[in-house]
């Protein structure tokens, strides 16, 4: 099955047209301390799992990589996949989750937001007990546990706690580095060691943003036929 085509179904529904990004996999996410989060959360994702999973942890630390990862982890499976973000709640109507519980894996994004917004605290719940009964698997993230935001559904909050709980620990600067890295050989460049530290001081720290700019280095690399050095790094970004 083709997870693009699988989410491409739901983007007809979706004024948005949320797709997963291809290269959302567990295969390029640097464990760091959470070896045994990812671990559980590819249960659920296979089926092989608890049935719910709550990953919550700071902003920029991987959340969304990790639910898409499950996604695609299910689709190769076979397994009907939807993926919802919550950061566009204000231009979407929560009804739009009616019948997602027909789905075999359902990840919801950034469930914190809804928090305080009765109709969408109440369709998500109404959606959890949709996908128990149907016996899916729902892995939802927040930026911490349901308890720390003004949830009004009390009922809600305690649905979100009875499956696996996990908090997504950030990782250290080397960790960071080497995710840099990485992602650069996957774009056939290299960046030094030295320009990736110098990177990690002078720019924000959270991974999206630091994988959004590497983008940006890349296809000035390309370019201008220029190695990822410090110099040419600070030409780039006016630094």
């Amino acid at each position: 099955m083709d997870p693009a085509r699988t989410v491409a179904s739901m983007s007809r529904q979706l004024p948005l047209g949320l797709q997963l990004q291809a290269s959302a996999r567990f295969s390029n996410f640097l464990a760091g301390p959470n070896d045994e989060l990812i671990g559980q959360l590819q249960h659920t994702a296979d089926g092989s799992g608890e049935p719910f999973f709550l990953l919550w942890g700071a902003d920029g630390s991987g959340k969304s990589h990790l639910l898409q990862a499950g996604c695609h982890l299910a689709a190769d499976q076979e397994r009907t996949v939807a993926y919802f973000s919550l950061q566009n709640i204000s231009v979407l109507d929560p009804e739009l989750l009616e019948g997602w519980e027909n789905y075999q894996l359902v990840c919801v994004d950034d469930i914190h937001l809804i928090a305080g917004i009765p109709r969408w605290e109440e369709a998500l719940f109404n959606l959890y007990n949709r996908i128990r009964e149907c016996r899916g698997n729902l892995i939802v993230s927040s930026t911490s546990l349901p308890a720390g935001h003004a949830f009004g559904l009390p009922d809600l909050v305690s649905r979100l706690s009875w499956g696996l709980v996990y908090q997504l620990h950030p990782l250290d600067d080397n960790q960071r580095l080497a995710v840099l890295q990485q992602r650069a050989r996957q774009r056939g460049c290299e960046m030094p060691a030295e320009t990736g530290r110098y990177l990690l001081r002078r720019l924000p720290r959270d991974m999206p943003a630091l994988i959004e700019l590497l983008d940006k280095l890349d296809e000035a690399s390309l370019a201008a036929q220029r190695k990822l050095t410090v110099p040419f790094v600070k030409s780039v970004l006016g630094l």
